[in-house]
């Protein structure tokens, strides 16, 4: 059988979501997002975009977060099923293109992603999906398919806009042509504009969210020195009041009580100050901003995700989580019936106990993605570098525009694993390896 080897990888694969299932029944629900998600009443988020939360209401009526979990375990899987499908098509072995996909089988950030309340799953789902379409073949059905993935990653997290950009750039770098690069925009443009509409007539205002200024000032809470700075007056307020070595990480400045930034009213009026604050903050501290951005960025030298002790909402409960009773309302209506994460052993434990070691540890995963990089220039693979750059910018950019977080790393894995797999291929990429036929199709629409 030709594809044996990744029938025999899937097995255990799906046992351990299996496990996820069984154990931690019906999902894992993470801090205040997961109900921001859940809830009724459908609006344009103001923290985070609702791409999500418009899934969560089509499935709804069925009042079962399990089947939410076990939709993502299955589109977990697919996705791993279609890289592999693509790395066969260019030339791997089956024993080869199954190794490639299998942290994507068996990483257990991703089955805890997909088993999880939050976007994440989703995510990486269109965001793979769309870079992989493009890379199988140029087309504007494929281009127009793959825009408009990107355009719901947009909607969905934030940080999938730069890819629809990225996206353009390789068309247009490849020349293939006016008709593939137009229907990418159009259909990348047509989910974004429609949320930007949607906002514009929930909020008066044409944005994805109204929290991008807030999630850069959290950054510059790293380093900002305002005797340095010298903020006006208006956004004064704005200044921390503790030394730099004493502040809490980042993100802890968005929602802890001693925020500065809870001190001004209004929404749209915080986001806009906290953003003039973090670009004069950043003007005036290059080197600190610099400075906070590369020191997130040597965790990931860090060989182990997590530590036996660490406290992190990343690790499976062995006790069932209770729900505050301020958000319990929100997921026992979705549910219908009591929606706290169980824990049931032994499939719990098992579970626990492969999240140990059942992982890529970052290290390894970066040198991946610089060979993939450096094969792709030294094999004149240029298909490889679209999923290499955009695992690049989902790596690099959050540090940059909020704070390194491990959750925000994992998107990268089926990217880094799909770029690595089109480097080793032995079939030609690109137009070298269309027909003459195909070759003239894409020389007219270069015309």
């Amino acid at each position: 059988m030709a594809h044996r080897a990744l029938v025999i990888a899937l097995l255990p694969a799906i046992g351990l979501r299996v496990l996820a299932v069984l154990g931690f029944p019906p999902a894992l629900l993470f801090y205040g997002d997961s109900f921001a998600f859940l809830r009724e009443e459908l609006t344009p988020g103001t923290t985070r975009p609702s791409g999500y939360s418009l899934l969560l209401a089509l499935l709804r009526p069925a009042h079962s977060l399990t089947l939410v979990t076990v939709l993502q375990h299955l589109l977990g899987l697919a996705l791993a099923v279609a890289v592999y499908a693509l790395l066969r098509r260019r030339g791997l072995p089956g024993w080869g293109a199954t190794l490639l996909v299998t942290p994507l089988l068996y990483d257990e950030f991703l089955i805890l992603l997909e088993h999880m309340i939050m976007a994440d799953a989703i995510f990486i789902v269109l965001v793979t999906a769309a870079i992989a379409l493009i890379v199988w073949r140029v087309t504007p059905a494929t281009a127009a398919v793959g825009g408009m993935l990107l355009g719901l990653a947009g909607i969905t997290r934030t940080i999938g806009l730069p890819l629809l950009v990225l996206t353009a750039g390789y068309l247009l770098i490849r020349r293939y042509g006016w008709r593939p690069l137009l229907a990418l925009v159009v259909a990348g443009v047509i989910p974004l504009g429609a949320y930007a509409a949607w906002t514009k007539a929930e909020k008066g205002k044409f944005a994805l969210t109204e929290a991008d200024g807030n999630f850069l000032w959290s950054r510059t809470m790293s380093f900002a020195d305002c005797d340095v700075i010298k903020p006006p007056e208006r956004l004064a307020v704005l200044c921390p009041r503790m030394p730099v070595e004493e502040r809490p990480y980042p993100p802890h400045w968005l929602w802890e009580s001693f925020s500065p930034l809870l001190k001004v009213p209004g929404a749209d009026n915080r986001n806009k100050l906290a953003g003039e604050f973090a670009r004069q903050a950043i003007l005036a501290q290059p080197g600190g901003y610099a400075g906070a951005v590369a020191t997130d960025l040597t965790r990931l030298l860090r060989w182990e995700r997590t530590a036996v002790d660490e406290k992190t909402p990343y690790k499976l409960p062995s006790a069932e989580r209770p729900i505050s009773e301020s958000v319990r309302g929100v997921a026992e209506s979705y549910e219908a019936g009591p929606a706290a994460t169980r824990v049931v052993e032994p499939y719990a434990g098992w579970l626990r106990a492969y999240q140990r070691f059942g992982y890529v540890p970052f290290p390894l995963l970066v040198l991946a993605l610089l060979a993939a990089l450096g094969l792709a220039l030294v094999r004149r693979q240029p298909d490889a570098l679209l999923p290499a750059l955009a695992a690049l910018a989902l790596i690099a950019a959050p540090p940059f525009l909020a704070a390194y977080d491990v959750r925000y790393v994992i998107p990268a894995i089926p990217l880094i694993c799909l770029a690595l797999g089109l480097t080793l291929g032995t079939r030609p990429t690109g137009e070298s390896a269309l027909s003459a036929r195909e070759r003239e199709a894409v020389a007219g629409r270069a015309h």
